[in-house]
């Protein structure tokens, strides 16, 4: 059982050790000699009484009520014989801390406050001429001590009880936690997979068909698509080891031989286009060194898997990128052309993973992105909140 340091649970006695404990006591008040005439049994009638007082004790765990009105029973028929026991009195509060320790505060409280007043009362029946006398004083407060304690007893249970489910929930909140980090970390391989394979493939399978169209009435076109295919080829691997090596090591970052892509790559990435076949024009507005960290790198893959899309379903192998940054926002426009087959657009890409996987990186940075048929053909419309608020 967890607990809060300092905080140890109560030990409990085995049930029937506590009875034994509780019956011997009340049994033995019968052969204790009292000074006091009224504590002592007289007749069989009133040891009869302690003995049932006693009996009767062990069912408070299951009728705690009930059980505390028999021995007030029990108590006030010895008062009418002219016994005050003190065995009967020690059950009395017995019987209350096992009902303070089922119920609840107010309910328990009442239910005590009429054993008092019951102990008070029932004493007028003995030879006591003073209802006011000290041993009445002190058996109302043993009943007053019952109910005390077993509402102490049931308030430090309740505590314990709390510090127990609130460390379980913990528990339970921390597992739940590390099985999001797992889906969330699985999501965003399965994206830098993408990313790293996607394009590479795309201009494999390009080439090939340039290759293959071209191998004999073109062989130097041929000879140029394949190495294409080489070198398009090397990269991916490449980029497949970095995240192999990633996934390998011990630290939860990304490994200082990974390269973190943004913007500044943005020419090498459009001319690695070029010499793929897409004619990409560029434009850019505003200062793009304003756009740094989550922002620059998301903006970058933006613009990769918007060309990648735009080469692989485009055609008259063009695109166009306009990037504006004005301090406080990024916005990225990527359009590329579409043929139009028996009225319909053709090339447009479907929401495939690409597009999934560019919605979640844009949304990660709490930007918004939209992708559809313009004008212009097809286009990709991003917008990224920029500032230290959005790092």
């Amino acid at each position: 059982m967890s607990t809060e340091p300092g905080m140890r649970p109560m030990p409990r006695l085995p049930a029937w050790l506590g009875d034994t404990v509780w019956m011997s006591a009340v049994l033995l008040t019968i052969f204790v000699p009292f000074s006091v005439a009224e504590y002592r049994p007289e007749t069989p009638f009133q040891v009869a009484l302690i003995v049932a007082a006693a009996v009767v004790l062990p069912f408070r765990r299951r009728w705690p009520l009930a059980v505390l009105a028999v021995e007030l029973v029990l108590y006030g028929l010895g008062a009418w014989s002219g016994m005050m026991s003190p065995g009967i009195v020690i059950a009395i509060p017995v019987a209350v801390f096992s009902v303070a320790l089922t119920s609840s505060r107010i309910r328990s409280a009442i239910i005590a406050g009429v054993a008092v007043v019951a102990v008070v009362l029932l004493s007028l029946l003995t030879s006591v001429p003073n209802v006011f006398a000290p041993q009445v004083v002190q058996f109302a407060l043993t009943v007053g001590f019952g109910f005390a304690f077993g509402d102490g007893v049931r308030s430090r249970r309740a505590y314990i009880a709390a510090i127990v489910e609130r460390a379980d929930r913990a528990e339970r909140t921390r597992d739940e936690e590390a099985q999001r980090r797992v889906a969330e970390e699985r999501l965003r391989i399965a994206r830098d997979l993408h990313d790293a394979v996607a394009h590479q493939i795309t201009v494999i399978s390009l080439n090939a068909g340039v290759a293959s169209s071209a191998l004999e009435t073109r062989p130097e076109k041929a000879r140029e698509a394949l190495g294409a295919i080489r070198t398009a080829a090397r990269t991916v691997l490449g980029e497949i080891g970095d995240l192999l090596e990633y996934l390998r090591s011990d630290g939860d970052g990304v490994p200082d031989s990974t390269p973190q892509l943004g913007l500044a790559q943005l020419a090498a990435l459009v001319e690695r286009f070029e010499e793929a076949g897409l004619h990409v024009t560029t434009r850019v507005e505003g200062d793009l060194d304003e756009v740094t960290g989550a922002a620059d790198r998301v903006a970058y893959q933006v613009v990769q898997e918007a060309l990648t899309n735009a080469h692989k379903h485009g055609v008259d192998g063009a695109a166009h990128v306009h990037l504006a940054a004005d301090g406080a926002h990024l916005r990225i426009d990527v359009t590329n052309p579409v043929a139009w087959v028996g009225g319909e657009r053709d090339g447009v890409p479907s929401t495939g993973h690409g597009l999934i996987g560019m919605r979640e990186r844009v949304a990660s940075v709490r930007g918004t992105v939209s992708a559809g048929e313009s004008p212009l053909g097809y286009r990709v419309a991003v917008e990224l909140p920029l500032g230290e608020e959005h790092a």
